[in-house]
């Protein structure tokens, strides 16, 4: 792309002038420059030579239409009145507003925008039809936001000297500043128009028309520019996508073959329109031509990727799932975008048609980039949905050894040890958690959760004492806070401080289920407030009348009640869809109170089998007799 000199000698890239602010350049010969733009007047453009073969002045002189003749007059009454407004300025006042003119561009240079207006405004006073005057006041208006004056100023400057391409350049700025962009294409337009060797700023027209909307127009001054300039690969990409908005699909591949065949080394422009292909629904098409780059760049992991959806959309599952591995296989894809296809898939999980490509596409990401804690963490999201938790916990924990504060990441590690129940790896994980997060209440909760599961009930009370207290805006976290003080208060044996935290938990949500079962239990075992034992097992009956536990609980407060023949109703219930040793145990007593020993030490031999009875257990059986 060449770049256009203007009459002044700066070198002035023809891209760059749209909504760019005009800066001078620091030097002195800026200051030479505009002195010299002032004293000499505006340089006129250098004349072309005649074309070769062509005489300088016609053999025979034509004749002049009327109206060629009204021009000519009124050209010449034009430039009358200009030589008489310049004779009309002495010499001395021309010097004068040469060196006001001089100051101001001395303090624009040092963006002093006001003194550098009030000087130019002086020297414009005294030579108000030098253009140069009037572009440097347009200049210094727009960089301080005036833009009416500026483009008053800029307007002039053009009227004087119709020939400097820079004159145009501001007033086109300005008006484009004002999303005027009607009024900046006319201004390009017509600086094409009049100022030789201007055709390059049709690239700044086809820009203003596209910001309009005006594809027609864009699309006309691009293939101007293109016969000026020849094919340019920017400019085709432009004319596609103007193709495509006006849904004339086989123009826009027309340019898309065009590019190939021009630039035939370029995978990049062959996968641009494998890709339109692609999107358009052309699938032989996309795959012809994502092979055909294949085939110049074998690892291209973009063409494995067109391939896999064109397979995909086709219905050969077999030939997508190996194009996608082969396109993650390479490090090139980067991992920003593994991790978006990884996504899409954890949209769709649990699936079983997809779940194991997950898995391994998971697998493959961690192998080719063991550096990215990203790669891991979704790797972890993708084998937790496919159940695999001990798996995705190592993912976590490895995507933590690279970067350790993602809160989210701890979070899922630790709820994975609580929901394997391993108090170790729960203890370890939520205490070094907290150290990077000290206040976060989930942490100090599972933090108490592993100390309850290792039987520490004093560490969980201060675990959970902690957290509560960070837990003052969020009142259902706060429940349930209270709901394992309930707990831990009772293993400790301070059952006044857990009766008021399990109340505290049912006055927030009083079909909370565990403080339900668990505190009507614990009455149960302490005998103590059974009316209300009975009704709080009774509602959780309700709500789950198939829970094997719950159904335990309610049977046995009734039992404690003595209400054995109800007792034995539930117990009965609670047998057929449990084996929990602790239930049938309290089967077995229940039979006892009815009267049937033979059944009851059945059922206590199967309890003691099946684990987790009482102390009294061995004695009932050998006895068999019932011990409370």
């Amino acid at each position: 792309m060449p770049y256009l000199f203007s009459r002044c000698g700066a070198l002035m890239p023809p891209f760059a002038l749209l909504l760019r602010p005009v800066r001078m350049i620091r030097s002195a010969s800026t200051l030479l420059l505009a002195l010299g733009l002032l004293v000499a007047g505006p340089v006129c453009a250098q004349q072309q030579p005649a074309a070769p073969g062509k005489p300088a002045a016609a053999d025979k002189p034509r004749k002049l239409t009327r109206k060629e003749r009204k021009e000519m007059q009124r050209q010449a009454a034009l430039e009358a009145a200009k030589a008489q407004q310049q004779s009309q300025i002495t010499e001395k006042d021309r010097e004068l507003s040469a060196a006001y003119f001089v100051d101001g561009v001395k303090f624009m240079l040092l963006e002093d925008y006001p003194k550098a207006l009030e000087r130019l405004l002086k020297a414009y006073q005294l030579d108000p039809n030098n253009a140069a005057i009037n572009y440097k006041i347009a200049e210094a208006n727009l960089l301080i936001g005036n833009l009416k004056d500026a483009g008053n100023f800029a307007q002039a400057a053009v009227r004087l000297d119709g020939k400097n391409a820079y004159y145009y350049l501001i007033l086109a700025q300005i008006y484009a500043s004002q999303k005027q962009f009607t009024e900046a294409a006319q201004v390009y337009t017509k600086l094409i128009q009049d100022v030789p060797d201007s055709k390059s700023y049709l690239f700044n027209l086809a820009e203003l028309y596209l910001a309009q909307g005006k594809l027609t127009d864009a699309l006309t001054a691009f293939e101007q520019a293109e016969k000026e300039f020849g094919p340019m690969d920017e400019v085709s990409f432009k004319k596609q996508q103007i193709y495509l908005k006006q849904n004339n699909l086989d123009k826009a591949l027309q340019e898309g073959e065009a590019l190939i065949t021009a630039n035939p080394d370029e995978v990049r422009y062959v996968l641009a329109q494998a890709e339109m292909y692609a999107a358009n629904n052309r699938l032989p098409d996309a795959i012809r031509v994502a092979q055909q780059a294949l085939r110049k760049e074998p690892e291209n992991p973009q063409a494995h990727m067109i391939l896999a959806d064109a397979y995909r959309q086709q219905g050969n599952a077999t030939e997508s799932e190996k194009q996608i591995k082969q396109a993650f296989e390479s490090p090139e894809l980067s991992i920003d975008q593994k991790v978006r296809i990884l996504v899409d898939y954890l949209k769709q999980l649990p699936n079983p048609a997809i779940q194991q490509t997950a898995l391994e596409l998971a697998d493959i990401t961690t192998k080719v980039h063991p550096r990215e804690a990203k790669a891991f963490s979704v790797a972890g999201d993708v084998q937790l949905l496919a159940e695999q938790k001990p798996k995705a916990r190592t993912s976590y924990l490895q995507a933590l050894r690279l970067d350790n504060s993602h809160y989210k990441i701890w979070q899922q590690v630790v709820l994975i040890d609580a929901e394997l129940a391993q108090s170790d790896s729960l203890l370890k994980h939520t205490n070094q958690a907290l150290e990077l997060f000290p206040n976060q209440a989930v942490f100090w909760f599972y933090n108490g959760v592993g100390h309850t599961f290792a039987k520490q009930p004093a560490k969980a009370v201060r675990a959970f004492e902690q957290g509560k207290k960070l837990a003052t805006d969020n009142p259902e976290l706060a429940a349930q806070f209270d709901t394992q003080l309930g707990d831990a208060y009772n293993e400790l044996k301070e059952y006044d401080k857990s009766d008021a935290a399990y109340d505290a938990a049912l006055t927030f949500d009083a079909n909370n289920a565990q403080a339900l079962n668990n505190y009507s239990y614990y009455l149960s075992l302490r005998g103590k407030n059974l009316p209300k034992a009975r009704d709080m097992a009774a509602k959780l009956i309700k709500l789950f009348p198939e829970n094997g536990t719950y159904l335990d609980t309610y049977g046995w407060v009734l039992y404690q009640l003595k209400d054995y023949a109800n007792a034995r109703q539930y117990l009965e219930k609670a047998v057929r869809t449990s084996r929990d040793g602790t239930v049938l145990e309290h089967y077995g007593d229940v039979l006892y109170q009815l009267g049937d020993a033979a059944a009851a030490v059945e059922h206590w031999q199967q309890a003691k089998k099946a684990g987790g009875t009482s102390a009294l257990i061995d004695r009932k059986i050998k006895d068999r007799k019932l011990y409370e």
